[in-house]
């Protein structure tokens, strides 16, 4: 009998439990928990040490900075538990001790004196706030039951550290720790826990930086608790109590402000976001550039690129000079802006034609005025140079030089090796590659500029920047690894700016490989340099392109790099020189003719120069551009060996040797020395001796004015225009003739002065008595 009433009270019981379990799991259904969304809420972006750079509040303006257990000191997690709930690792979310215990003083009060709460109790009311009232405890409770059926403690304590309360707009652990700290929750002192453990309790009453002294006595209280249980030694908590509150004004974090917004917008649902930034680095460049902008034109801003080149990683990423200054449009990320780069791609130019086998470093270029078709570039002082080696060219910038190797490389093929590398280039629609591009003429961004370079001190491997550590390195082959050598070493012979060879001892600072540049009108002024171990890229301008007039590459730009460059780690390992690959090797050139030093023919060198050649290729000085018949750079002459005088063929003589002559491009004369042009100068030709045509081979060409040209008098004058003539490449006498009545005879390079006192179309032309002649088409308006 008794057994029957014991199985009838069992299977009571079993149906109370199913009934008790169809109803949770009914209300569990229907009632779900209140989780907050994983892919909403703040965010925060982090420099590589976990430094927050920039945090994005949430659509109700709350800060918080999700962390996991792991990310959080073991001191804050042994004083939140120790003092707010002993027992968490053990119970099912409600402590029955500590909620009979409130019931009690309840009853005996009359109100609620305690409240029992077990931290999964503090998170339920943190998901879904309630009143204090008896309903609201036990709907606190059934939700406590809830979140500890559905997650584990692990989960529930990391949901109490990313959400708890801590004053202001502020929630989270981590957020209060850089709010109130300055640091990361993981590097917590014993005080500092103590601190963070108690805020919550009451955030807004006990706000360090509002109430320090209220928040200094809760802490006490914290570790008052921590050595009566033991959790701490008493030494410990002593030493914690000596530390002070310290009140902090609470301001956001703000570093690498663009490239955090950046960040941001491309993984909207990520809630952080690491980088690749430095931060130390990245606060320095910051302060740096801040300064440096104080004493330019208003409205001027900046942006600056710091890579490692290890990795193409970006260590410091400055967009703007600052970030919300309205009138320097602090909000436009000039990183990725597309600016005319100036003359920034030179060097990757020079560098391509030492892979095709054009230059070596020292090819005599001429920096002269010409044209090429109806583009006639000039310099940026206006100035010309007249012979120089390629190295110096690129190293001053010239520009006439690098148009003429770009005709010779070719516009389209040089912007697609480009573009295949990762630089792109951009040109207004429906424009195709010219040789303007070389000159800026073309848009550019400074982080693939940025890139490109890297490419110098990475044996001419180049790619794309690197924001986040998840980023792939994608790399490409810019140059080869000789080009590269060879380009980089001709920039880093560049001496800086007020620097000169034997006045300063500058040894103990990194060898810079640099390049400025400036776009039309002085609207962006750059200068990139790169050490061995990072590349620099600094851009100054207007965001709004208008002119800063004054302001170039070369005195705005390269101060401002030199400064960054100059604060990296590193500095010791940067000077000192890299060894050429087994590519490069250096050989003595002579110029005119380019080639190499032949001991057999001395008198075929004018000029010496040390070259760096790639792959043992040492080709000539450039044939003269649109010469109208074919000149070699070396003339085979013979001679009467008696008189000197030269004899043309089957011209006789008693006694005859050959000689070789070298000879200048014809744009080059003006700027020889006597003796040069003795020595480059054709002999007499014998009077018995036919005309042989060699006077005729070199190129004449005249200056002053480009074929095809419009001239007209100036505004409200009477006076006619007049213009400047010479004929470059002139040996002798030479006559002027417009519309076939002479004007004028000159003799070699001299100039003279024509007036245009007639409209309509003219033609000039200028003819040697050897009958070698270049003619120009003008068009007189007025």
């Amino acid at each position: 009998m008794r057994l029957s009433r014991w199985f009838r009270w069992l299977r009571r019981l079993t149906f109370v439990f199913i009934g008790v379990a169809i109803v949770s799991l009914i209300l569990d259904r229907i009632f779900p928990l209140p989780l907050p969304d994983p892919n909403r809420g703040s965010t925060v972006v982090l420099a590589r040490d976990g430094s927050p750079l920039r945090a994005f509040a949430d659509a109700e303006g709350i800060w918080s900075y999700p962390v996991s257990i792991d990310d959080v000191s073991p001191l804050y997690l042994e004083a939140l538990v120790g003092y707010e709930d002993r027992w968490f690792w053990h119970h099912p979310g409600v402590n029955p001790v500590a909620a009979l215990r409130a019931f009690g003083q309840m009853i005996f009060n009359g109100h609620i004196v305690s409240g029992g709460s077990t931290l999964t109790m503090q998170v339920a009311r943190i998901l879904e706030p309630h009143s204090r009232s008896f309903s609201g405890k036990l709907r606190q409770s059934l939700r406590a039951l809830q979140l500890e059926a559905h997650l584990s403690k692990r989960e529930i304590l990391e949901l109490y550290l990313d959400n708890a309360p801590f004053g202001g707009t502020l929630q989270g652990v981590e957020a209060a720790s850089w709010a109130y700290l300055g640091h990361s929750a993981d590097r917590l002192s014993h005080a500092e826990a103590a601190l963070l453990a108690v805020l919550p309790q009451a955030p807004s009453r006990l706000r360090p930086d509002r109430h320090p002294a209220l928040a200094r006595a809760a802490r006490d209280k914290v570790l008052d608790r921590m050595a009566t249980l033991d959790v701490w030694t008493a030494d410990e908590v002593k030493d914690a109590r000596i530390e002070s509150v310290v009140a902090r004004t609470l301001q956001p974090p703000l570093s690498a402000a663009l490239l955090a917004r950046r960040l941001h917008n491309e993984h909207p649902r990520q809630r952080r976001i690491a980088t690749t930034i430095d931060i130390e680095l990245q606060r320095s460049v910051q302060d740096r550039v801040s300064n440096y902008l104080a004493r330019l034109p208003e409205r001027t801003s900046a942006a600056l690129l710091v890579v490692d080149n290890s990795d193409l990683s970006t260590l410091a990423y400055v967009g703007s000079a600052a970030f919300g200054d309205e009138a320097r449009l602090g909000h436009v990320d000039m990183v990725q802006a597309w600016r005319s780069p100036g003359s920034t791609l030179k060097p990757f130019l020079y560098g391509l034609a030492l892979d095709d086998g054009l230059i070596h470093s020292e090819s005599l270029l001429i920096d002269a005025p010409q044209s090429f078709g109806d583009y006639r570039p000039g310099n940026f002082d206006s100035a010309f140079n007249g012979p120089v080696g390629a190295a110096e060219a690129l190293r001053l910038s010239l520009n006439v030089p690098a148009v003429d190797l770009l005709d010779r490389v070719g516009a389209a093929r040089f912007t697609a090796r480009l573009a295949n590398t990762g630089l792109r280039l951009r040109l207004p629609h429906g424009v195709e590659p010219n040789l303007s591009i070389i000159l800026g003429g073309v848009g550019a961004r400074m982080e693939d500029l940025a890139g490109a370079y890297a490419a110098l001190n990475r044996k001419g491997i180049g790619g794309i920047v690197r924001y986040m550590p998840d980023d792939a390195l994608v790399e490409r082959r810019v140059l080869s690894e000789g080009a590269a050598w060879i380009v980089r070493e001709i920039l880093e012979a560049n001496p800086r700016p007020g620097y000169r060879p034997g006045t300063f001892d500058t040894g103990s600072r990194p060898r810079v490989a640099w390049k400025t540049g400036t776009s039309y009108g002085y609207r962006d002024a750059w200068a990139i340099g790169g050490t061995h171990q990072y590349t620099v890229a600094v851009w100054i301008g207007r965001p709004d392109g208008t002119p800063l007039p004054g302001q170039y590459g070369a005195v705005t730009a390269l101060p401002l790099m030199f400064q960054v460059v100059d604060s990296l780690p590193g500095r010791t390992l940067s000077s000192v020189p890299k060894a050429p690959p087994a590519s490069v090797s250096e050989r003595e050139i002579c110029w005119p003719l380019g080639l190499a030093y032949d001991e057999q023919h001395p008198d075929r060198c004018q000029q010496k120069m040390d070259a760096w050649v790639l792959d043992g290729v040492v080709p000539p000085t450039f044939p003269e551009r649109d010469a109208r018949s074919w000149s070699a750079g070396l003339l085979h002459v013979r001679i009467d060996a008696r008189s000197g005088q030269r004899l043309s063929p089957g011209c006789p003589a008693a006694l005859t040797r050959e000689i070789d002559i070298p000879r200048w491009p014809s744009l080059a004369y003006p700027w020889l020395s006597r003796s040069q042009r003795r020595q480059s100068s054709l002999p007499r030709l014998a009077p018995q001796c036919a005309d042989d045509g060699l006077e005729s081979s070199q190129e004449l060409r005249i200056d002053g004015i480009a074929d095809h040209a419009s001239v007209a008098r100036a505004p409200n004058s009477d006076k006619p225009a007049i213009v400047r003539l010479r004929a470059l490449g002139a040996i002798g006498e030479v006559m002027w003739l417009v519309n076939g009545r002479l004007e004028a005879t000159t003799r070699d390079a001299q100039s003279w002065e024509h007036a245009f006192a007639e409209t309509g179309d003219q033609t000039i032309t200028a003819m040697t008595d050897a009958g070698r002649w270049a003619q120009v088409r003008v068009r007189v308006l007025r």
